[in-house]
């Protein structure tokens, strides 16, 4: 009966002890979890796509970010997230311990990096930007790029994302954004489809980087397509002569439209052709989208460059051809301080 009691009193000893023990480990397991970690500035750790946490925990280790790559695999263990830990690049904040590391790899927000497409360029041009970003990765696609299929806007990226999926993405926001924006068009406009909105916007983007006057040009050009007069837009010429390009001369100093030019016909030439070109002549921004599928009333059917930023508008021819005089001696005279000597 002694023995059976001493051998009762050892195991809840034992218990006891291990108990301790255990409370010990669990209490020195947390406090280095939770303490303030080795880094003495903050850092951007990159996860690549396919990466488990065994080889992570080992690179934290190594470069210094963490202490001990198994405490914080135990850790992942214990909460069944070894398997949660995203792929991307993430800030890790100076000082971060192990548990806001791993919490930053699992529930943080990837760092973000950013690409400016910006409105008017011609796809030629906007694939030129796409293709030159150093952090996007992969080649560009083999597939055509329809003129006018992008949405400019300020993209933000992860690391590791494809040149190829940065154009679907522009073409898919586009594609929704005309979406949102085409059931409420004013059911007065001449335009018959999408495409043809996108055609539209194209050339009022083209004529003005103002988005205060996007809507008055595009109401112009729709009071001129409602009388069935041409559209008569420069930049339409130039897209049929250079495919949107600057115009230089052979001394390669930019120049203005030639007579030649402005008589040639093209697809594209709305001197020369009557309603829309046959595609649009760069890709438009939400502003000119919008402008032409809700243009306001005017009266105005003329307009030139006022060489300040901004347009003359007009309602008689005899107006319009005042003020396109004084525009055209002013470009004159700007092209000239171009090519003067220093």
């Amino acid at each position: 009966m002694k023995f059976l009691k001493g051998l009762l009193s050892l195991i809840v000893l034992v218990l006891v002890i291990g108990g301790a023990a255990a409370g010990v480990g669990w209490v020195w397991m947390q406090d280095a979890l939770n303490r303030d970690g080795p880094l003495t500035e903050d850092v951007v750790f990159h996860v690549e796509p396919g990466e488990g946490l065994s080889s992570v925990a080992v690179r934290l280790e190594q470069e210094g970010i963490i202490r001990d790559a198994k405490l914080i695999r135990l850790k992942a263990k214990l909460e069944n997230t070894e398997t949660d830990i995203k792929t991307g690049e993430f800030k890790i904040e100076r000082g971060a311990s192990m548990v806001e590391v791993l919490h930053t790899l699992i529930e943080g927000k990837g760092v973000l990096y950013k690409i400016t497409l910006p409105e008017g360029r011609t796809t030629a041009q906007l694939l030129k930007v796409i293709e030159a970003d150093p952090v996007l990765v992969g080649d560009m696609p083999e597939e055509d790029i329809p003129e006018g299929s992008l949405l400019p806007d300020t993209y933000l990226f992860d690391r590791g994302m494809t040149r190829a999926d940065m154009v679907k993405l522009m073409q898919d926001k586009q594609t929704e954004l005309l979406e949102d924006l085409w059931p409420e068009r004013d059911p007065d406009i001449p335009l018959k489809t999408p495409y043809e909105a996108v055609i539209l916007a194209s050339v009022v983007e083209k004529e003005t980087g103002r988005v205060d006057e996007q809507p008055e040009i595009a109401a112009l050009f729709t009071t001129r397509l409602n009388r069935g007069m041409r559209l008569e837009s420069d930049p339409t010429i130039i897209y049929g002569v250079s495919r949107g390009e600057p115009l230089y001369n052979a001394r390669g100093q930019r120049r203005t439209l030639r007579r030649s030019e402005i008589d040639r016909k093209t697809d594209w030439n709305t001197y020369q052709i009557d309603g829309l070109p046959k595609t649009p002549i760069c890709n438009p921004g939400r502003g000119a989208i919008e402008a032409v599928l809700n243009p306001p009333h005017t009266e105005y059917i003329f307009f030139v460059a006022d060489g300040k930023g901004g347009h003359l508008f007009a309602k008689t021819l005899a107006e319009h051809n005042r003020n396109v005089a004084a525009y055209r001696a002013y470009e004159r005279k700007e092209i000239a301080k171009e090519r003067a000597p220093e």
